[in-house]
């Protein structure tokens, strides 16, 4: 299937910035383990997810991403693993992560603190014979992409209490971009370029059946000014959430989620990005299914929606 010429302007973007600023999305809101490690095992249970992210909908190209997480607490809770798999298709470019995670969790007095390591791969390559280009002929774009593969290395460190929670993340410990010239990726060690991820949230408590989260995700980027996320949600007895989000002048979004019953949940995210690309879309949507195994009563983290 052909895409008009905007799709090499869109692929461009995960090929240049990859290792420079992660991008985040509302599934971090729902599951905390795709930006910070040091979650896995935190919900206290095995607990499986399913995501599907369509960004910037009417716009040939724009990005689609679908995730599978799991994770689960194990010796005593004094290990949590995880497992992320994420698919990232963007324009003609398709992009694959394959995230293990290990956390080992302290526990301190009423609270629990956290530290985790998060090792896997990105697989990436590129259908340059898609494009439809300004001269046909050009062997550049006859031919697709091999398959490239790089390593990829999280960390974090994750505190939660009765009522509430606090994480400090480094999303990417390598960076990497790609080279045309060698035609391959450059994989680049840099502390200097880290980009720091703070998440931070509290429970009040309303009434017997009301309660509400606010949360906040502070972004520190050294080439980028400051990003900041500002979250609030609402929930009925555990059962029906609803909130919303803004993000740092460049997207508010709205989030439903419904407990079906104790195991199984089901959300819906939608966004509204302020940018010059919003005016040409019809806003991004997000779909999570969530099954969780309760082999335990409480789970351990206090913003367990």
């Amino acid at each position: 299937m052909k895409r008009i010429i905007k799709s090499f302007i869109l692929l461009l973007v995960p090929l240049s910035l990859a290792g420079q600023l992660t991008p985040v999305t509302s599934q971090y809101v729902l599951n905390p383990l795709s930006i910070n490690p040091a979650y896995a095992g935190n919900r206290g249970a095995l607990n499986i997810a399913a995501f599907y992210r369509r960004q910037w909908t009417g716009i040939t190209g724009a990005p689609e991403t679908m995730t599978l997480t799991a994770d689960a607490p194990f010796l005593d809770s004094k290990l949590g693993l995880g497992f992320i798999i994420t698919n990232d298709k963007i324009g003609v470019t398709k992009e694959t992560h394959f995230m293990t995670n290990y956390s080992y969790r302290i526990n301190m007095d009423k609270g629990t603190l956290s530290f985790g390591l998060g090792a896997g791969l990105m697989t990436s390559n590129t259908a340059w014979s898609q494009l439809v280009v300004l001269d046909p002929g050009d062997e550049n774009f006859l031919t697709d992409s091999r398959v490239f593969v790089v390593p990829d290395f999280t960390f974090g460190i994750y505190y939660s209490h009765q009522n509430y929670f606090a994480g400090l993340s480094v999303p990417k410990l390598l960076g990497y971009k790609f080279n045309y010239t060698k035609n391959r990726y450059i994989i680049m060690f840099n502390p200097g370029q880290y980009n720091y991820l703070l998440n931070a949230g509290y429970i009040f408590t309303l009434s017997q059946k009301v309660k509400f989260f606010p949360s906040a995700l502070v972004t520190i980027s050294p080439r980028e000014k400051l990003l900041v996320d500002l979250n609030a949600y609402v929930s009925l007895n555990d059962r029906i959430w609803a909130g919303a989000s803004y993000r740092n002048q460049r997207s508010a979004g709205v989030l439903f989620q419904i407990a079906v019953n104790n195991q199984f949940r089901v959300a819906y995210t939608y966004d509204i990005d302020f940018s010059t690309l919003g005016h040409y879309s019809n806003g991004s949507h997000e779909i999570m299914l969530r099954y969780e195994f309760h082999y335990k009563v409480d789970a351990i983290s206090p913003l367990n929606f």
